[in-house]
Formats: C-alpha cells, structure tokens, sequence
C-alpha cells in the first residue's frame, strides 16, 4: 500500500503559519474569532487549508486595508 502523498493545495496549519509569520496560538485565536482563513476539519481533527481559500482570505484583507 502506498503512503498517501501530501496534497499540495491543502496547507497544514504549520505551513500557512511559516507563510504568514505568525505563531499557531495567533491562527488559533483568529479562527476562534472567525478571522483566519477557511478551514478543512479533517476525520481525525487536523485542519487543512486550501490554498485558493488562503490566497482569497489575502486578498480580501488587502482590498480592506
């Protein structure tokens, strides 16, 4: 059986954290007020990012500024 292959448009949260410069308690805090990205809750409780989902949240944070 082969090991699954990471899926390069779903980020961990450890990635989209190296890519924003910001400490897993931050993601976390904003996902409990409802400000980081859309998140995938996968069966065993890991979040997933779906770049496109990551990019959007970006770019809707540039036209709000």
């Amino acid at each position: 059986m082969k090991a699954a292959r990471p899926d390069p448009d779903k980020l961990t949260v450890s990635q989209v954290c190296a890519e924003l410069q910001i400490s897993r308690s931050t993601f976390y805090d904003w996902r409990a007020k409802g400000r980081a990205p859309r998140c995938i809750k996968l069966p065993n409780g890991d979040l997933r990012i779906r770049r496109h989902d990551l990019d959007k949240w970006l770019n809707d944070l540039e036209t709000a500024a």
